[in-house]
């Protein structure tokens, strides 16, 4: 399991979205495709950032506002995802293993990585939900074998 690759376990089809797209867009984005991720990149392909669910709710207006709704919502529809996204976000390359992608999600107390390639464009993205997956097709194929035994 230690010699997994990255690249055969992340999520190749991934969504971006651009640093220009509003906040309720990311939103709507994230809600249709249910993840709670978006790389963020720039009209040449180059990644410049992430966005989570949680930047997103983090970016909703307090109950306690002054704020009429009319108001909220208009400010929250001119928002955009570079002024709320994790800038230069902690990524890995798609050679690495995956034990490796753990310990830098565990050292970043991160839930996933965005994937780059040799030539440091997007290649896709890893999560703890695609490590955790792996380790049971591992496990559950371990004890299949000793099963049969």
């Amino acid at each position: 399991m230690k010699k997994e690759l990255v690249r055969d376990w992340m999520t190749k089809d991934i969504i971006t979205v651009r640093p220009e797209t509003t906040l309720p867009e990311a939103h709507q984005i994230m809600m249709n495709e249910e993840i709670r991720r978006l790389p963020v990149v720039s009209a040449n392909g180059r990644l410049t950032g992430m966005i989570t669910l949680g930047d997103v709710r983090g970016a909703q207006p307090s109950p306690a506002t002054s704020l009429s709704i009319w108001e909220m919502n208009y400010l929250l529809s001119q928002l955009r995802v570079e002024k709320i996204m994790t800038p230069d976000p902690v990524t890995i390359h798609e050679e690495a293993t995956i034990g490796e992608a753990a310990r830098v999600m565990l050292e970043n107390r991160i839930s996933g990585l965005p994937v780059l390639d040799n030539a440091g464009k997007l290649a896709g993205i890893i999560t703890e939900s695609d490590i955790f997956s792996m380790v049971v097709l591992h496990e559950w194929s371990e004890y299949q074998e000793e099963t049969l035994i």
